[in-house]
């Protein structure tokens, strides 16, 4: 069974400034996942998360890969409707950021163990990543 998809359709006239303008697809009563890149001042992140929920979604939670965090992102995210977001350590997160009960980091260890030792076995990196 194939998850609906939704996509938020934003525009950005200027560098950390987002606006969300739509929210295509159907939401309502469902527990939605907002994927990202990063994560940088959580301004789009949050009203992501708003529009979903203005459309009906029962819960946000969102994730991404680099957890930049700069300016007020921990506070957004800590005020906002967001259920959680989970975010890699690539980037060490700050101590504020380790104290906000929303954000849950998870380790790039284990796969960056096996990605050395496929180079070192000489055997496919890409099949981590498929």
């Amino acid at each position: 069974m194939n998850a609906p998809l939704a996509i938020i359709d934003k525009r950005r006239e200027e560098a950390n400034v987002a606006e969300v303008m739509n929210v295509i697809g159907k939401v309502k009563d469902r527990n939605c996942l907002m994927v990202d890149d990063l994560i940088d001042t959580a301004g789009t992140l949050v009203k992501g998360a708003d529009a979903l929920l203005e459309h009906g979604a029962k819960s946000v939670i969102a994730c991404a890969t680099h957890a930049v965090l700069s300016g007020p992102s921990v506070e957004r995210m800590e005020k906002s409707n967001l259920r959680e977001v989970v975010v890699t350590n690539s980037i060490p997160l700050s101590k504020k950021a380790r104290q906000c009960s929303k954000i849950k980091p998870l380790s790039i260890a284990p796969l960056l163990a096996r990605a050395v030792q496929s180079i070192h076995e000489e055997t496919s990196v890409s099949i981590l990543f498929v």
